[in-house]
């Protein structure tokens, strides 16, 4: 199943979750609320769920196999990763501003 489309919402102001993530197969289905988080061992995918009235959670939406699975969390990762880095990323162009204001 192609993956044609994977797009990321950050969330501010939470500790260990970090982003919403809708992704699409194959331009045709789409998946909203999977969540980035933060966990011991480094981000991971949560699918989309819902609390029971027990208090429990369901998934609504999940891979069948582990292939489907870490096709899934990869694309999204990598989504991530890419638009967490580029607002990280200096732009040359401000930094030299600020020095010649300096002057």
């Amino acid at each position: 199943m192609n993956i044609s489309e994977v797009k990321i919402r950050k969330v501010e102001g939470k500790e260990r979750f970090k982003a919403w993530a809708t992704i699409t197969f194959e331009d045709c289905f789409r998946i909203h609320g999977l969540k980035v988080i933060e966990g011991e061992n480094g981000l991971f995918v949560a699918m989309p769920s819902r609390k029971l009235p027990n208090g429990e959670f369901i998934d609504t939406a999940y891979p069948l196999n582990q292939e489907l699975r870490e096709t899934i969390q990869g694309k999204i990762l990598a989504e991530y990763n890419k638009e967490h880095s580029n607002l990280k990323t200096p732009n040359p162009e401000e930094s030299n501003e600020e020095s010649s204001d300096a002057d």
